[in-house]
């Protein structure tokens, strides 16, 4: 008798639930279409009337400068805040107005604001119809930051809330000038400021002249991002009435020739990693799977954790949120739960709900199981730096072990193409 045939068909195993989560996303966008013009509006009366908080970097601590006045709040935006926070969020910053917003104290300006910019995952996996649905470029090296012009001034603010600059541009209603445009409208930015040019380099459009295109495909905010900026004159040198130069970054087709591009070829920025956006990805606030980022050795300085010197700490850090009933999560949204402290440590380390909380994770690792966390070697460090405005995500730690084997076998950009042909 003929032996019986053993073979099956041959499954790889997901890494990640990320593709379930990227399908799930843009069924969410289909189904809920929110009133992204009301969105932007209170985002502008936000950003402008917030208490002034100097910003606070990880590693070395600056004087704070003298307190700016901040702008009173114009009765026609007097909009609630309620929309701008997300459904996992805290119920503390429900129900409040422009007035009621602009006293949130420190902890809660930097929670508020680290919910309002689109976030991307870490590529722990390869999105389906990569080449045909996805947009790659590399990310500039610097401060991520919303950037605001209205009634005659510009202000760019960090993702904790803190204001970085307020100057004026030549963005819409960005300066006090005639042909500024009218005072009324609004015009929102995703940006980086990249210190060593200072220069905002522009990633994403969120309103423009007071057309929110928070609604809009990515697609079509690229396509309108790189026609119209050019045409307000803010990508020019800067000037008397435009103190800082606002710069586009290339964006290339997920192709082997695009992917080439975005990793190898030269820009005016030093590079950070890059970033993946899907063509039909409206502008969601927070951490969104259609949106990703890449980090490795060639293209990013920061592909790893580092301390307050830029050295590599002997064991990787995960920094943590800590809930009410004392579980530990990511800021994903659902959040993750790597694990639960005891209310007696609580106490004797003087923690609270919501506090920000740094570990290291010991020889044991994250120890997933079809792409879920099914157990966490964590060790206790202390209180992250306060001028944290989250918890990282699952993906960015789950993404050190994929970009850790893929180096083993490749280098570069050849490893990153391999990669994702091997996975696709």
């Amino acid at each position: 008798m003929a032996p019986s045939d053993l073979r099956r068909p041959f499954k790889r195993p997901p890494i990640s639930d990320q593709e379930k989560r990227r399908a799930q996303s843009l069924l969410r966008q289909a189904q809920n279409r929110q009133d992204a013009q009301r969105h932007a509006r209170f985002l502008v009366t936000t950003v402008l009337t917030l208490p002034f908080q100097s910003y606070v970097p990880e590693s070395q601590p600056e004087p704070e400068p003298e307190p700016e006045p901040e702008p009173e709040p114009e009765p026609e935006l007097e909009l609630e805040l309620t929309e701008g926070v997300s459904s996992s969020g805290s119920n503390v910053l429900e129900n409040l107005d422009v007035l009621g917003a602009s006293k949130l104290k420190a902890a809660e300006a930097r929670k508020w604001f680290a919910k309002q910019l689109m976030l991307p995952e870490w590529m722990i996996d390869v999105p389906n119809n990569l080449a045909q649905d996805w947009f790659v470029f590399a990310r500039p090296s610097g401060k991520r930051c919303f950037v605001v012009s209205y009634n005659g001034t510009t202000i760019s603010r960090l993702r904790n809330g803190s204001i970085l600059n307020r100057f004026p541009s030549a963005l819409p209603s960005g300066a006090r000038k005639k042909d500024s445009g009218s005072s009324q409208s609004y015009s929102i930015l995703d940006c980086i400021f990249h210190e060593l040019d200072q220069t905002y380099y522009v990633i994403d459009m969120v309103c423009w002249r007071g057309y929110s295109l928070s609604d809009c495909t990515a697609e079509f905010r690229f396509f309108w991002l790189n026609s119209k900026l050019a045409e307000s004159g803010a990508c020019e040198p800067p000037s008397y009435y435009h103190k800082y130069r606002f710069s586009l970054v290339p964006v290339y087709g997920c192709d082997s020739n695009g992917l080439q591009a975005a990793y190898s070829a030269p820009v005016p920025y030093v590079k950070d990693g890059l970033l993946f956006y899907n063509k039909h990805a409206h502008y969601q606030a927070g951490i969104t799977p259609l949106a990703l980022v890449w980090k490795d050795e060639n293209c990013s300085q920061y592909v790893m954790d580092t301390d307050s010197k830029g050295q590599v700490p002997n064991q990787q850090q995960v920094v943590l949120e800590l809930q009410e009933d004392g579980k530990l999560t990511t800021s994903d949204d659902p959040p993750i739960v790597f694990g639960c402290l005891d209310g007696s440590f609580i106490q004797q380390v003087w923690l609270h709900s919501g506090c920000l909380v740094r570990f290291s994770i010991g020889e044991g690792g994250l120890i997933l199981m079809d792409g879920k966390l099914e157990k966490a070697d964590l060790h206790y460090l202390g209180k992250a730096n306060r001028a944290r405005g989250s918890a990282d995500s699952f993906s960015k730690k789950t993404c050190a072990d994929v970009t850790s084997n893929l180096w083993k076998t490749y280098l570069g950009c050849v490893g990153l193409v391999r990669w994702i042909r091997r996975r696709v």
